[in-house]
């Protein structure tokens, strides 16, 4: 099957981003190591955020719930002394998909703003019941001594080979989300946002379909978890608010809802203009002191002129992205 130009373009991102290592190495800067990475997995939650969001129609304001889980799954294990990356990383898959489905068995049956403040409310009660777990540092959090241990398959410590692992996941997941939402199981996914009581006429039932994009969405996001806690050496109550959703929630749409790049294009512009208006030295102070409004501004100015994100301004047929 021949590609589309919008999948060759992604597939050259992702060339480049496994080009960043070696050129990072050679003029001696790391940092754009650690942050490329943190874009990575944030676009790996995103990824999972648009299975439900771009193709299921499923707004969730509690996705951070998941990146949450895989954390502190992680975080938890590493505080009794468990690193074992196999365990840790499988308990944060297996948690995020049971809270997922526990979840997802009240909401996939709403829609609407229904659906947004079921997914709003349960996230909000982990947030808290995180704030409470005085054990694990309550709402100040706990470090992360030791990264999770792969039994020497991979270590976590060296800054290359998490990159490659982060990169790994993330093309996986992009792959994964592409025959999904191509399969049957996905086209029934889509007929259902589109119109679900044609859906059900033709005689489909939306609920377990919807119901198994959630679950198969919250254990990504838990992938993500696993990997940030990774990432940040930090666990935090944080990580589970919902502004972190709401962050997910924008990647999402800045980068093309219900597009393979999206995600991916989203993540990178949000959080890498983030760091150009925080950290460069060569702007004025005035933008670095009030860096959000400016960067407000910017998004309504990509939003208003590029109204299907940013993989609308890719060359393509967006239906064969």
């Amino acid at each position: 099957m021949a590609f589309s130009p919008r999948t060759w373009i992604l597939l050259a991102l992702l060339l480049l981003l496994a080009a960043v290592p070696p050129v990072a190495d050679y003029f001696g800067q790391p940092f754009y190591l650690d942050l490329l990475r943190r874009v990575m997995i944030f676009a790996i939650a995103a990824v999972s955020l648009n299975l439900i969001l771009g193709y299921g129609g499923m707004v969730s304001f509690g996705h951070a719930a998941y990146l949450g889980i895989g954390a502190y799954a992680v975080g938890i294990l590493a505080h009794y002394g468990i690193n074992n990356g196999w365990l840790q990383w499988s308990l944060a898959i297996v948690a995020s998909a049971l809270v997922a489905a526990a979840i997802g068995s009240i909401s996939a049956r709403t829609s609407g703003i229904y659906f947004i403040m079921i997914t709003l409310a349960f996230t909000q009660m982990l947030y808290y019941l995180g704030i409470s777990l005085e054990e694990y540092g309550g709402d100040d959090g706990m470090q992360l001594k030791v990264r999770s241990q792969f039994s020497g398959l991979i270590d976590l410590n060296d800054a290359s080979a998490f990159y490659y692992l982060v990169l790994a996941i993330l093309a996986a997941f992009l792959y994964l989300s592409r025959r999904l939402v191509n399969s049957r199981f996905g086209l029934v996914l889509q007929a259902a946002r589109s119109n679900e009581a044609r859906t059900r006429a033709i005689g489909f039932s939306p609920y377990p379909y919807r119901l198994a994009a959630f679950i198969i969405s919250g254990a990504m996001c838990g992938v993500a978890g696993a990997l940030l806690v990774n990432h940040t050496a930090y666990l935090t109550p944080e990580f589970m608010n919902w502004t972190r959703s709401g962050e997910l929630m924008f990647m999402v749409i800045l980068g093309g809802i219900a597009t393979t790049s999206g995600p991916l294009l989203g993540a990178a512009a949000l959080l890498l203009l983030e760091d150009v208006l925080q950290g460069w030295s060569v702007l004025p102070k005035w933008l670095h002191e009030h860096w959000q409004l400016y960067l407000g501004v910017i998004l309504v100015l990509v939003v208003l002129f590029a109204r299907r994100g940013l993989a609308s301004l890719l060359p393509g047929n967006e239906h064969h992205d």
